[in-house]
């Protein structure tokens, strides 16, 4: 199975708000997930970004890859 970490929409229209999530990457966008690993809520000024960076340096250590955008928001 080829996991991979990346972003999943929640809210609503015009009010976005996403979670960082692992899953399989044959999943859509919104479908099931391994596992939740953090949020990021881009409305707020400054943005809130909240991850387990515990879990996510394990995901990437067992083969997940990221998201570009993943990438971006978690340096």
């Amino acid at each position: 199975m080829a996991t991979v970490i990346r972003l999943t929409k929640m809210g609503r229209k015009k009010k976005p708000f996403y979670r960082i999530v692992v899953t399989d990457s044959r999943k859509k966008r919104d479908g099931g997930w391994i596992e939740s690993i953090g949020y990021y809520n881009p409305l707020t000024e400054p943005s809130v970004v909240k991850c387990d960076t515990e879990r996510l340096k394990y995901w990437v250590s067992v083969g997940a890859k990221m998201s570009d955008r993943v990438r971006a928001i978690t340096k």
